[in-house]
């Protein structure tokens, strides 16, 4: 079959891709990112380019308009390539930096500062004793019996090549060495001997795979402390925005798990090289990772089919992964360093949770604790030191801008906050990086929806009152619009505005996690009332108006010091298990410990769906501040 010469513009990148492949799979291998969050079903109308010459074959997208059409505006995923030709891509249509949780999240019961140091990969300098007549042991008896002394264990092992140098370098030495070990698999490994005192300093690194984003944490393992930061969209946004659509990618199409695998691999190796750049260090100093992410990134990161995770009854290859070689995986660092992927419960609780309860204390708690983690997936662990209960509901990514006319991440120019004056011809809005708005995020979401009940723009089950006749609410293709921003003063150049699907869109989301919260507590038959904190986390948590989350029926109606934003509790979690031995035993305790509730079995969690299909709720008892 003939290749054809792509190029994109204004990059001036050309990838050659096989006759009937899509504008799309050219950009991925020209290393051009566009938007793709349907995953290349031509659902969501992101990937839109312009074809400046050549054939294309562009079925009619209802995402663009006939004189977009005729100007040569195609969907990416959905125009196959017939020829040589030249595509240009607007910046719409690429994923831009967007506003992340970088930080840790700080601990709740203080598990993470002032315990004693014992990072999974560490150095000792030993003094041992020289043989005598009396004394005969062999060097490698010797060797353990000194690093026992020191490292309070005596189950160790060491690798073929290195046993062969021992006699040399303990001699060497003059019975003084640095060993360094590591913790894996069940054992202290013995991975590399330097005779006398060997000063070098090494580093680990912690990480945060995020459907979303990657965040790594350059740690120096001697002092603990963390050295620089670095945070970067998940390339593989590029093949969609949730899990299930990369799943269905790496099933579906040729070479897509290799393709995904490579994706995220290579946004933590630009991570870790900027990091190390700042540093001043080499790559080659950095020894472990200990990464943490949901049970689909877990699977991707190792090149490990996902496919079962998304099909009844939801099964995991694994939810505790065998440590592995960084160049097993292709991760920058030293070669031989080991990978650490925390343990997950399930399909749809992973690693990224049991370290978030282990680095807020949620799991040793006297009190009744719940966990909350709002993405794609609203991930939620109600418990305390004496039982954990899990769940996970299908959230959808409304609240992550997808499936919204004008949603988007929180990038520059997303309008993430809203106030609509009762008299409705008043917005006010607030923008990420106070730029001028280009369409509305989770947080403006939510506060638009607070802020429309609030003004009788729309009604309890989310209808619009179509009796208002202000300027700003109209009749759009999909009924009733409220317009929050006007074309004059948007970057896009078009009107911004919340349409009555949009709202219901939003409801359905809310409703689902308000609705596994409450499944909770029936399956262990408890109130709201028992819950003493409820800790948020993550980077959509962050940014959250805690009252207008109740007030819409997405959070439940307590008192807002009940309520702890905690941060990115999953890469704390994860530098709390590279650093100390104590983390690292909880955080597989804490999985084990954990029951799992899944939420599509039995009835309760759709009567609490449905019942939370309303603005706050059908039952205004559970909403008493709001409904007074």
């Amino acid at each position: 079959m003939p290749e054809r010469a792509v190029t994109l513009l204004p990059d001036g990148k050309t990838a050659q891709v096989a006759d009937g492949r899509t504008i799309l799979d050219a950009a991925h291998e020209a290393g051009v990112a566009l938007h793709s969050a349907c995953g290349g079903n031509g659902t969501c109308g992101r990937c839109r380019v312009v074809v400046r010459s050549g054939n294309v074959d562009a079925p009619r997208a209802q995402q663009v308009s006939p004189e977009e059409a005729a100007a040569g505006v195609v969907l990416a995923c959905q125009a196959v390539v017939r020829g040589d030709i030249v595509v240009e891509v607007p910046e719409a249509s690429r994923p831009a930096v967007h506003q992340m949780m970088t930080a840790g999240g700080r601990a709740v019961q203080g598990q993470g500062e002032g315990a004693p140091l014992r990072p999974v990969f560490r150095k000792a300098v030993v003094k041992l004793p020289e043989p005598a007549l009396d004394d005969p042991s062999s060097d490698l008896t010797r060797l353990y019996t000194a690093l026992a002394r020191q490292e309070g264990s005596r189950n160790f092992q060491m690798g073929l090549e290195l046993l062969r140098d021992v006699p040399r370098i303990v001699r060497e030495g003059g019975w003084q060495v640095t060993v360094s070990c590591v913790d894996a698999r069940g054992m202290t490994e013995v991975v590399d001997i330097m005779p006398g005192r060997d000063e070098t300093q090494v580093y680990g690194l912690a990480v945060d795979i995020g459907t979303t984003t990657c965040v790594v944490h350059l740690v120096d393992l001697a002092t603990g402390e963390t050295l620089d930061v670095r945070g970067a969209y998940n390339r593989q946004s590029e093949f969609g925005d949730d899990v299930i659509s990369r799943i269905i990618y790496a099933d579906e199409t040729e070479s897509g798990l290799a393709r995904l695998q490579e994706a995220v691999v290579g946004t933590l190796n630009t991570l870790v090289k900027e990091a190390a750049a700042r540093v001043g260090m080499r790559v080659d100093d950095i020894k472990v990772a200990v990464m943490a992410g949901n049970t689909t990134m877990t699977h991707l990161v190792l090149g490990i089919p996902p496919t079962y995770i998304r099909l009844e009854p939801y099964t995991p290859a694994a939810t505790s992964m065998p440590p592995v070689k960084a160049h097993e995986i292709g991760l920058y660092i030293s070669p031989e360093a080991w990978v650490f992927c925390l343990p997950g419960v399930a399909s749809y609780v992973g690693g990224d949770i049991t370290s978030g309860v282990v680095a807020t204390g949620a799991g040793g708690s006297d009190d009744v604790v719940l966990f909350v983690d709002i993405g794609t997936n609203g991930e939620m662990v109600l418990g305390n030191k004496d039982w954990l209960l899990a769940c996970a509901c299908s959230a959808g990514p409304a609240f992550e801008g997808v499936g919204i006319r004008h949603g988007m991440r929180a990038m520059r120019g997303a309008i993430e906050h809203v106030d609509v004056d009762p008299s409705c011809d008043l917005v006010s809005y607030r923008t990420v990086g106070a730029a001028r708005p280009a369409g509305i995020c989770g947080s403006g979401f939510i506060d638009c929806l607070a802020s429309m009940r609030r003004a009788g723009i729309i009604s309890r089950n989310g209808s619009f009152d179509t009796g208002y006749e202000g300027r700003r609410m109209r009749m759009g293709d999909d009924g009733p619009e409220f317009v929050l921003a006007f074309a004059g003063e948007t970057a896009t150049g078009e009107d911004i505005y919340i349409s009555e699907p949009d709202v219901k869109n939003l409801i359905r989301s809310k409703a689902a996690v308000y609705a596994g919260i409450q499944s909770m507590l029936r399956m262990v038959d408890q109130d709201l009332s028992d819950i003493r904190q409820i800790l948020i986390a993550g980077g959509f948590g962050s940014y959250l108006n805690i009252r207008k989350a109740i007030e819409i029926g997405l959070l439940p109606d307590l008192p807002e010091q009940v309520y702890r934003y905690v941060g990115n509790t999953s890469v704390e979690g994860a530098k709390m298990c590279l650093l100390r031995r104590e983390a690292r035993r909880e955080v597989e305790l804490v999985a084990r410990r954990m029951t799992y509730l899944e939420l599509s079995a039995g009835n309760t969690f759709m009567e609490e769906f449905v019942s939370a299909l309303f603005l706050p709720h059908t039952d205004l008892s559970l909403f008493p501040s709001v409904s007074a």
